[in-house]
């Protein structure tokens, strides 16, 4: 054997043990809250106490067994990163699954994993019906799923989506392709300021909540999928069940809003730049967007539909936010409003919230540099030898990054365009099909029609649609490249 060969073994198995290291470490982290759920399910004398027993157990020891044989490796070679992004939240879900499939009875290993994903990937879409009266424990750790997996997408974006030169933190790093500043000089520093805020957001929203009208229980859960942007609710009427009170419905919006601007700006601005959030170019646009949605939905409702200004604003302002920032909440069937708001609902789905955020979606600083390219082409039609600059905020922006954008625009619409295909393929309706594909990629949750809109879920589609939405799930949460890149020959070839 050569030295090469010996050096190339060598370095395999120690990324293997990388992997069950970091995987290890995320089952371990995840079966401590399922024996969380579990006190919770004691405390309320809930039958599901066993399960969460059983699958923290499971959990554990598939968490125990997989450090056992990772001998402390610390070492991973960079393109590996991909890879075990990948494993991580596969794994993740796979065992977040387990407690609903030995809770709810009536639900498939399909519809487990299903609700799992989607819980994961903060997208919101369920099979499941009858939350009312469903066990606590498993509202709760529905919410539970989607609060761990907002702050994942978080530090995801700032480990990991930078290497592919599309993530919206590619915009906080210091390294001279970036064009703007970090505000702290380490990741893991950065990290943690981060994961205050998170807490500091989800803290807030439970207080509010429980002010405002909720019990504590309703509070905390509504909160944890506010603060994650994921949009589960207790109740079959989604958040419409608080109607009666509409100032949860205002502040559910606020924490929403928050929930889907740039966290790194939030840091920034506990460290004295005050301005720091409206200085930002996509938080103007986010804005904006909110802003003129809302109004113009309130102002068609008024019109065509005879309700007071009230009454209109409250629901315009609530759904546009829940759906811009892939929350996915519901107050009402908004697809009855009429076809201008249809259509309207199915931009806002594309849209997305702020890079560096929990929400999902094509993001609203890619749509920005699209235009800005865009600007550039049409610049150079009129001027052909002119040299073309544009500043994005305060920094200049290089070729690049544009052709980054525009190469994952193309591959964003082609994956939606793809998914849909596939699920017309099971007798899906076009709407469904369509809406289906682009609320999995977005990770947005209700889609559009009477099946899976707002009013309506997942649970009558078929298994195999079932299967190949949370594959678009996970695409969409892992910026699509982060999987896609697994498929081709290059990556494994050395």
């Amino acid at each position: 054997m050569s030295d090469y060969s010996f050096v190339l073994n060598v370095s395999v198995v120690n990324n293997k043990r990388f992997f069950y290291r970091v995987i290890g470490y995320l089952l371990a982290c995840l079966a401590v809250a399922q024996l969380a759920t579990m006190a919770v399910s004691f405390m309320l004398h809930d039958k599901a106490f066993w399960n969460f027993l059983l699958s923290a157990l499971v959990t554990a020891c598939a968490g125990v067994a997989l450090l056992m044989r990772s001998n402390g490796a610390t070492e991973l070679k960079k393109r590996y990163l991909f890879l075990l992004t990948t494993l991580c939240w596969l794994s993740v879900c796979a065992f977040a699954a387990l407690p609903l499939y030995l809770s709810l009875p009536q639900l498939s290993i399909t519809d487990a994993w299903f609700e799992a994903v989607s819980a994961i990937t903060t997208t919101g879409s369920t099979v499941l019906s009858g939350l009312d009266t469903m066990p606590k424990a498993v509202l709760l750790w529905r919410a539970i799923l989607q609060w761990i997996g907002g702050i994942g997408i978080i530090v995801m974006a700032i480990a990991i989506l930078p290497a592919l030169k599309i993530g919206g933190m590619k915009l906080f790093k210091t390294e001279s392709s970036d064009i703007s500043e970090k505000i702290l000089p380490r990741s893991s520093h950065l990290s943690g300021s981060i994961l205050l805020v998170y807490l500091a957001i989800s803290a807030g929203a439970t207080l509010s909540y429980y002010i405002g009208g909720m019990s504590w229980f309703d509070a905390l859960t509504h909160a944890m999928t506010s603060a994650a942007t994921g949009g589960f609710a207790n109740y079959d009427a989604s958040f419409g069940y608080f109607n009666d009170k509409p100032w949860l419905l205002w502040l559910s919006s606020v924490w929403m809003a928050l929930a889907a601007l740039p966290f790194v700006l939030f840091v920034g601005m506990a460290r004295g730049d005050k301005w720091a959030l409206l200085r930002d170019p996509q938080v103007k646009a986010f804005i904006a967007i909110v802003l003129v949605a809302a109004i113009l939905l309130a102002l068609y409702q008024i019109a065509h539909n005879g309700r007071d200004w009230f009454s209109a604003l409250t629901h315009s302002v609530f759904n546009v936010v829940s759906v811009i920032t892939t929350c996915g909440y519901a107050s009402e069937d908004y697809t009855k409003w009429g076809a201008f708001a249809v259509v309207l609902f199915f931009y806002l789905t594309f849209s997305g919230g702020c890079s560096g955020s929990t929400s999902g979606g094509l993001k609203i600083f890619r749509t920005q540099l699209a235009g800005y390219l865009l600007l550039k082409q049409l610049n150079l039609l009129i001027h052909p030898n002119a040299v073309w600059t544009r500043k994005y905020g305060s920094k200049k922006l290089d070729d690049s990054l544009l052709g980054a954008v525009l190469a994952f625009g193309f591959i964003y619409f082609a994956t939606v365009a793809a998914l849909a295909l596939i699920l017309s393929m099971y007798n899906l309706d076009f709407v469904t099909a369509l809406t289906g594909a682009a609320t999995a990629v977005g990770n947005v949750g209700p889609g559009l029609g009477d099946v899976i809109g707002p009013a309506g879920n997942f649970s009558t589609l078929p298994d195999g649609a079932k299967w190949w939405l949370t594959l678009g799930m996970l695409l969409g949460r892992l910026e699509i490249l982060t999987m896609l890149l697994l498929f081709t020959p290059m990556y494994w070839r050395y």
